[in-house]
């Protein structure tokens, strides 16, 4: 081993690792071993491979847990982590002689933990970014070696601001590299007062509250669709997916008694959410309830507005399940699809929902 050629292990997933492993072999490090992840056949995977991309390398591909004597086999001299989505204990950090280095999908100290670019979408931030720190026992919490700062834009979805987070990554790696490899890598300590933690996200985190404003709604929309496990309601107790909609400014004309969730058109699909505001519904789709199903596919979304005239009528309440519904009580059915001449029909088909990390 030289100074110039330290031996490096990786830990990587997602898009973000497979972009920092191809951007260190680009750059010459002589990285000895990989640990990944096995992916989840329940789990939507819209990123590439980083098993696949080690192997194409010609590097080791490690599974299962990194025990110290598994990594000590190694002999690092530097150890990366970059969206490994396990804890790697305090023994295996103090390993490599040139120090251990996390890269994190935040501008640190915000947004430490889990699932850092859906919870910023979802808090409606304009930015986000990339930060490459030395690890430590606490999550997130080591000293700052460089970050680079991302805009969110309005429309952004939390898959969008992750491209643009990649390409951060891979700015921050290029720049840092050398003195990484080097040995004089940069301190920056973390201002603790600054600091927010977000934990891990659930599917069932999607459901929507009709009593938050529209564009904390629009947030939560945008923060989980695709490729995520999306937002949803309910429509006459059935699970409903909403992937995409947008948010209206306050209506004076509403009647102010009306509940929260009242469908106030249907063409387009305008649903009344807090201080007046409202949702429009551009797609959505119908979901089974349990989770424990193949992926949808996006074949069977509806727009808001054939949603709205096939299935809903101006006054119905969205949000309640169906313990909370009593269709007997209807004078006409909730679900109902209308033909050219005004015929019904049952079109209510059970579909079928997937899950994706972290969202």
């Amino acid at each position: 081993m030289t100074e110039r050629e330290p031996r490096v292990v990786v830990f990587a997933y997602s898009e973000v690792g497979t972009r920092c492993l191809e951007t260190l072999l680009r750059l010459g490090a002589h990285v000895v071993g990989v640990f990944t992840h096995e992916d989840d056949p329940k789990e939507t995977i819209w990123f590439r491979s980083v098993a696949q991309t080690a192997r194409e390398a010609g590097l080791p591909v490690l599974f299962g847990p990194p025990t110290e004597e598994r990594v000590r086999a190694l002999r690092p001299d530097l150890l990366f982590s970059f969206y490994y989505r396990d804890m790697i204990g305090e023994s295996i950090l103090r390993l490599p002689g040139l120090g251990a280095f996390n890269m994190h999908g935040s501008l640190l100290p915000k947004y430490r933990g889990r699932a850092s670019i859906n919870w910023a979408v979802l808090m409606g931030e304009t930015e986000t970014g990339a930060t490459l720190h030395h690890m430590v026992k606490s999550a997130d919490a080591g000293d700052l070696v460089d970050q680079e700062r991302v805009p969110i834009l309005f429309e952004d979805t939390a898959q969008d601001v992750a491209l643009k987070v990649a390409d951060a990554a891979v700015t921050v790696l290029e720049r840092s590299w050398p003195l990484l490899a080097a040995g004089r890598t940069p301190r920056i300590p973390q201002d603790a007062a600054l600091a927010t933690t977000f934990g891990r996200r659930r599917p069932e985190d999607g459901h929507i509250d009709w009593t938050w404003e529209a564009k904390r709604i629009y947030n939560l929309v945008r923060a989980v669709t695709h490729p995520f496990p999306g937002a949803f309601t309910f429509a006459g107790g059935r699970k409903l997916l909403v992937w995409w909609c947008f948010p209206e400014e306050k209506d004076p004309t509403v009647p102010k008694t009306l509940p929260c969730g009242t469908v106030l058109s249907t063409a387009p699909l305008r649903v009344l959410a807090g201080n007046g505001t409202a949702v429009r519904l551009e797609r959505v789709q119908w979901a089974d309830s349990t989770e424990e199903r193949p992926p949808l596919s996006k074949e069977d979304v509806m727009d808001g507005m054939t949603f709205g005239e096939r299935y809903l009528r101006q006054g119905d309440l969205l949000g309640l399940r169906e313990d909370q519904v009593d269709l007997l009580s209807r004078k006409e059915p909730l679900f109902r699809a209308r033909g050219e001449h005004g015929h019904t029909g049952d079109t209510d088909t059970n579909r079928r929902n997937g899950r994706s990390h972290d969202a």
